[in-house]
């Protein structure tokens, strides 16, 4: 979070326009802007360039009457009471625990790997004490974890590694999983139980009417004006305002002066099919990761995440890209010294907040910016 010196000129007027311009109306965007709205009275314009709120975790319902995750599946998990309290208050909860498995060597093996998933690959009956005796025989020594292949291999082998990793990487990143920050495969923990939960964290539910009702809730309040289908960088010299908070990409609001910030994309390819006579699902979990086969790297069935009935059903397979939309930050070393002359840039302006993914460009989960989100709002209201 930073906020200094302008980078803008003052626009007239401003004592009769906005307190605050946020722009991007998904989850750091609406969380700040319903926020500033409802406890610090402020009068808040959201400007986002989509013809929808709700950023990548917007949902709708598509011409089948099933309802989709159109920038692909969003599940929420938190161990926050603080965040989960909050989100409480714009939408009702269905619970719901994600399930992966994994497509590897013919089978359909739980991910993260658990128990069940080494002694089924490998004709095993090991137990829970076992696994870890095994998991230490295959393990190779790494002196210093510096790459996600260190993290993999230093904690279950290469054969797991080549089978479950590798490839997913290779297709997620566009890069070798030797050649990304070991924080990438971090994520993904090892159990030696037969827990096949995907997360484990204390609060595991989806908004039961879906998010995008959860974000028209939210900027349900008087003070606050969407403006959707509109570049920020139109009305800024136009629409009068005193601070903004913006959360679209750091390296594009300095008009890339550094160059350009490397991020992932992905494309989306949505299909409506009738699942097999009498059952209502198509895939037996949420999601099935593809590591090695297919250009896709998983394919998720909303109904499993959203409870729908529904006599079909709809799968998004997922492909990465280099470009297009920017989703993910690309964790090398080399990326974060360029970001940190961008956030360098960014501690020079005082009416500018920066937050989010693409701001901050870090990897954040949903809850991480409701959380950033939050302590932001309270420093700004302090101030």
């Amino acid at each position: 979070m930073h906020t200094f010196k302008s980078h803008f000129p003052a626009p007239s007027g401003s004592a009769t326009g906005y307190d605050t311009l946020v722009v991007g109306a998904g989850f750091a965007g609406s969380v700040m802007a319903e926020r500033l709205a409802s406890q610090a009275g402020q009068r808040v314009l959201v400007v986002d360039k989509r013809p929808h709120i709700g950023g990548n975790a917007h949902d709708r319902h598509d011409e089948s009457g099933l309802l989709i995750h159109p920038y692909g599946p969003h599940i929420f998990h938190t161990n926050s009471a603080d965040v989960f309290a909050y989100l409480s208050q714009f939408t009702a909860w269905r619970p719901y625990q994600h399930r992966v498995l994994c497509s590897v060597d013919g089978q359909l093996l739980p991910m993260p790997i658990n128990l069940d998933t080494v002694n089924r690959l490998y004709g095993l009956q090991l137990s829970a004490f076992d696994m870890e005796g095994f998991l230490a025989g295959v393990a190779e020594k790494v002196d210093q974890v510096r790459s996600s292949e260190d993290v993999v291999v230093s904690r279950v082998g290469r054969d797991l590694y080549e089978k479950f990793f590798r490839g997913y990487t290779r297709k997620q990143w566009g890069l070798d999983p030797s050649e990304l920050d070991a924080s990438v495969t971090a994520r993904v923990p090892t159990r030696t139980s037969r827990d096949d939960r995907y997360f484990t964290d204390t609060y595991q539910a989806m908004p039961l009417h879906g998010y995008t009702r959860m974000f028209e809730r939210m900027l349900a309040h008087p003070n606050i004006h969407v403006m959707l289908g509109t570049d920020y960088r139109d009305i800024v010299h136009v629409m009068p305002w005193k601070h903004m908070v913006y959360t679209g990409p750091i390296d594009a609001f300095f008009e890339h002066r550094h160059g350009q910030l490397p991020y992932r994309s992905l494309h989306f390819e949505h299909v409506t099919v009738q699942p097999p006579a009498g059952q209502a699902h198509v895939q037996p979990v949420g999601t099935v990761n593809h590591p090695n086969d297919h250009l896709y790297t998983r394919v998720t069935e909303f109904k499993h995440l959203t409870g729908q009935r529904h006599e079909a059903s709809s799968l998004v397979y997922e492909y990465p890209r280099a470009h297009g939309d920017p989703y993910y930050p690309v964790p090398r070393a080399e990326n974060t010294q360029l970001y940190r002359r961008y956030e360098a840039d960014a501690e020079e302006l005082f009416d500018v907040t920066f937050i989010g993914r693409l701001a901050s460009y870090k990897y954040y989960n949903m809850d991480q910016v409701v959380a950033q989100a939050l302590s932001t709002f309270k420093r700004l209201a302090q101030r």
